[in-house]
């Protein structure tokens, strides 16, 4: 569960909870750095019994067993015992003190470090207070404001770093349906530029067409890979199904990667650990590597969802989102476990009380995409369904962050529509980073 309020939970604990109101995004981004920090200082604590012990035994050890001894020694052993052992604690105390608190020193100033971050806000309806980097990147629309969604060209490179197969089209060159297209279930990896990378074998069909073209036109031949992302984020397989999954098309020319090639070596690790059976079959004579270099790159957001031809450059120097492997599985937690929140979000954040159903749609370093369906105006049998962004205030660089973020969205809405006050003129909620994306009737 993302997020889960108890039922006796009260407005006045949620206005304690909000003297700051942003100390609770604090709690909830430091939760787990304190338990390693008491982790560490009950290691410390151990240690430092451990050696004090052991410092008592050796001291117990120093006087010699024997019932007689010499004055002087006596003397000796009396002025040894004091001064050598009781320094030696001392040192080792400073030391165990010092240890001890170095923990919480770090933790203040991880803490500063994270209510500076807080401050800087982005584009809020309209109105920007100041500008916020975003992972290292000043990223600024074109309004001026902080841009809260990826551009296309870090979407499509997003979607084929996700997959790791697709559909490839070649011209077919068996008779009678020559010239067709022809296509192909294959599997592949991105090289460092984010092109296609494909081990294929010499008696498949779609390896003797690009033969066959190759060796008519005496250049290399043309082929397209379709790729798209899976369903797990779809609405339903009854509505929409992969309809509602960005995909992705890229058209070029695909070579054979000759064995000498300088990044060979990272292709075949880099292929081996995603496709485990290549392991079997990368030695063979009869298998090869190929790369597929696009001149043409189309790119499609989902069912209703506009759709774009994307510059190669601009695609080749994206960079993938953070959290491309976790957002279906953190889409599908919200859906399944925050219906209520979501709900509320829409109400409260998105200012529509007569919301009939709230569903997330897309998450990513930048914020969380949400589709509300309500009732059209006036026209109560009439619905129409909606598209909204709803933007990270703060830089997103993990997946734990992403969550965190999430549920203060959920959080503020509650406090919002529970009528939480914060102590000053702005209401919970009211800085949180909202743009309309999309609207259409579906019914």
């Amino acid at each position: 569960m993302l997020f889960k309020k108890s039922n006796n939970q009260t407005t006045e604990v949620s206005a304690l909870l909000h003297t700051n109101k942003y100390q609770h995004t604090h709690y909830i981004l430091h939760q787990q750095r304190i338990y390693k920090y008491i982790i560490m200082r009950l290691s410390i604590a151990f240690l430092a019994f451990a050696t004090f012990c052991e410092n008592i035994r050796s001291v117990q050890s120093f006087v010699p067993a024997q019932p007689v001894q010499s004055k002087s020694q006596s003397s000796m052993t009396r002025n040894l015992h004091p001064t050598t052992y009781f320094q030696k604690d001392k040192y080792f105390l400073h030391i165990f003190f010092v240890l001890f608190f170095l923990p919480h020193i770090l933790d203040s100033q991880v803490t500063r470090s994270a209510a500076t971050l807080v401050g800087a806000s982005a584009t809020v309806n309209g109105s920007i207070e100041t500008e916020e980097k975003v992972n290292g990147e000043g990223k600024t629309s074109e309004n001026g404001g902080t841009e809260i969604r990826l551009n296309v060209f870090e979407k499509a490179r997003t979607v084929t770093s996700v997959c790791t197969s697709g559909t490839m089209c070649t011209v077919s060159a068996t008779q009678g349906i020559e010239g067709a297209p022809f296509g192909s279930f294959v599997d592949y990896v991105l090289d460092d530029n984010g092109l296609p990378v494909l081990l294929m074998n010499d008696m498949s069909m779609h390896t003797i067409n690009i033969a066959e073209k190759t060796d008519a036109d005496g250049g290399a031949s043309m082929v397209t890979l379709f790729t798209q992302l899976s369903s797990q984020t779809a609405v339903s397989p009854s509505k929409g199904g992969l309809q509602d999954s960005s995909r992705c098309s890229l058209t070029g020319k695909i070579k054979q990667i000759p064995e000498d090639a300088d990044d060979m070596g990272i292709l075949r690790m880099r292929y081996s650990l995603t496709h485990t059976y290549a392991d079997q079959v990368m030695d063979s004579p009869k298998f090869s590597f190929y790369r597929l270099e696009p001149e043409m790159i189309y790119f499609v957001g989902g069912f209703g969802v506009s759709s774009t031809w994307v510059d190669v450059e601009e695609y080749k120097a994206a960079n993938p989102d953070i959290l491309a492997g976790e957002a279906a599985e953190i889409l599908e937690r919200i859906n399944r476990e925050n219906v209520e929140d979501l709900m509320l979000t829409a109400q409260h954040i998105l200012n529509i009380p007569e919301a009939q159903k709230v569903r997330a749609t897309g998450v990513d370093r930048l914020g969380m995409d949400v589709r509300v369906t309500s009732p059209m105006g006036t026209r109560r049998n009439k619905l129409q369904t909606d598209e909204f962004r709803i933007g990270f205030r703060i830089p997103v660089r993990s997946v734990e962050d992403a969550k965190s973020e999430i549920i203060k969205v959920f959080q503020e809405a509650w406090e919002k529509g529970n009528g939480v006050s914060w102590g000053d003129d702005e209401m919970p909620g009211e800085d949180v980073p909202i743009m309309k994306t999309a609207a259409d009737d579906l019914e």
